[in-house]
């Protein structure tokens, strides 16, 4: 019997404003979206707060033996600065400042993207589309929104008629807003806009001269809509209804508004079943901003090189101190906080070492049944790992009680109870037991130590060809030979 079955789970739905039994759409199966970074700069801390929630749930999902499809897209065109529908293209901004093709911004954070979600043991996604590569989608929505007269063209740009979706649907159900406070609320168009009301917003932008990204449409040359690639993409890969669509707090409205709008105007019906919010990162207690400088990004927690923290700390020991957070909750990041994560993580993992070494008894006097229901308790309450590693430290208790002899587990409890430990620790949480990981490295680098020794005695043999494959097959692996007047150094 897969684990589903036998753990019902609850999750926060914010278009209710009620925790719900998740119920898939098809049995077994989660078709699940989350909003993606824009590629223009380095991603930011509270970014990864956010992705690294649905990662969580993602391997919480996997855990439970649900055959998960994750959607996860990179923003890689028509977002513009101020996020709407007027202003200058991120990345085409960052691409005339810094005299690049946009596309070299593209690939540059993306790649910093990848990078940095790796070091944090991020699980890649099941499908990771751009939205440059779904353009034909997306002139297709609008095509079929302008069909049923929820949309208007207007000096070649395309909107989205908010007030007309309005009559027959309720634009501001997600986000808890009334389309008449809104308007009462907005500023009266200066007649320069195309807009025929302020709520209005682009499915397809005429591109001015000076716009490098575009490209030919029925309407004009242009760039689709911010909100309309997410529409394209989730639909495309997980059905016109899937169950799950998630993100960071800040996009609940205009974003996600917008969305369930194109997505209801297109299809006819509600896209998604459950929609998640993470909240936000603070720093020091104020809002992280790069304007202010209160702003840190994840690398430098990993180097240590910044002005808030004492030290480095480990890409683990990050991760540790923002799973002790509910995933709706905002939490603040600090040096004292951090610290006392890493006392907490060192904790755990010491238990975890110790766990391999305690041996079976001829009987149980730990109830590790009720402390298995315990951690799922937890998980199943809307993913609450803050109880769940509470849990964990239980777990912790009873290793250390094990340990001394004080408390016994027959040979199935233990078995068990390692099981789950290691389930919960590493594969639902994502954390990492650095003590080992630095095992494995040293093991490898004297693995990369002797094969340099044989590439040198290969050269002293003018064995060439045994030298390059050497150096050839190390580097398909990642690791990079360099050659200096000390001798041969590697890079991992």
């Amino acid at each position: 019997m897969p684990l589903y079955n036998q753990h019902p789970l609850k999750i926060y739905n914010s278009l209710s404003g009620e925790k719900e039994v998740f119920t898939p759409i098809h049995e077994g199966n989660v078709g699940m979206y989350v909003c993606g970074p824009t590629v223009y700069s380095n991603v930011h801390l509270g970014n990864v707060r956010t992705f690294m929630s649905f990662d969580m749930i993602f391997r919480y999902f996997k855990h439970l033996d649900y055959k998960v499809r994750y959607v996860r897209n990179i923003t890689d065109v028509g977002h513009m600065v101020d996020d709407a529908d007027e202003g200058e293209d991120k990345i085409a901004k960052k691409a005339r400042l810094e005299q690049l093709e946009p596309m070299e911004i593209v690939q540059r954070y993306t790649v910093d993207f990848h990078d940095i979600l790796d070091k944090f043991n991020f699980l890649p996604p099941s499908i990771e589309p751009t939205a440059t590569g779904h353009i034909i989608e997306q002139i297709e929505i609008v095509k079929v929104i302008l069909e049923k007269g929820l949309a208007y063209e207007s000096n070649g740009s395309v909107y989205f008629d908010v007030v007309k979706f309005n009559e027959t649907n309720h634009y501001g159900r997600l986000s808890g807003r009334n389309i008449e406070d809104m308007m009462a609320n907005s500023r009266e168009l200066d007649g320069q806009s195309d807009k025929k009301n302020p709520q209005d917003f682009a499915l397809w932008k005429k591109a001015e001269p000076e716009h490098i990204m575009r490209w030919p449409s029925p309407w004009s040359e242009g760039f689709p809509g911010w909100h309309l690639e997410c529409t394209a993409m989730s639909t495309k890969y997980l059905g016109n209804h899937f169950d799950i669509h998630g993100g960071g707090m800040d996009l609940k409205f205009p974003h996600h508004e917008c969305e369930i709008a194109q997505n209801e105007a297109a299809t006819g019906h509600t896209p998604v079943n459950y929609w998640m919010h993470a909240n936000m990162l603070t720093l020091n207690g104020k809002k992280m901003a790069k304007s202010t400088g209160n702003n840190i990004l994840p690398g430098e927690i990993l180097n240590g090189e910044n002005e808030f923290l004492s030290k480095a700390f480990s890409a683990s020991v990050a991760r540790f101190f923002m799973m002790q957070a509910h995933y709706r909750s905002i939490l603040d990041f600090s040096d004292d906080a951090i610290i006392a994560a890493e006392k907490g993580f060192n904790r755990l993992m010491e238990a975890m070492d110790n766990l391999v070494e305690i041996e079976a008894a001829d009987h149980s006097t730990l109830n590790i049944s009720e402390w298995e229901s315990a951690c799922y308790d937890a998980m199943n309450d809307d993913f609450n790992t803050p109880i769940l590693i509470a849990q964990l430290f239980e777990g912790v208790r009873f290793i250390n009680l094990l340990k001394d002899g004080s408390a016994k587990l027959n040979a199935d409890d233990l078995k068990q109870f390692t099981k789950l430990m290691h389930a919960f620790v590493f594969d639902v949480l994502g954390l990492e037991n650095e003590k080992l990981l630095g095992a494995n490295n040293d093991k490898l680098e004297g693995v990369v130590n002797m094969l340099i020794d044989m590439r040198n005695q290969a050269r002293v043999n003018k064995d060439f060809a045994l030298s390059d494959q050497i150096r050839n097959q190390l580097s398909a692996l990642g690791i990079q030979l360099k050659d200096g007047k000390e001798g041969t150094t590697f890079t991992f």
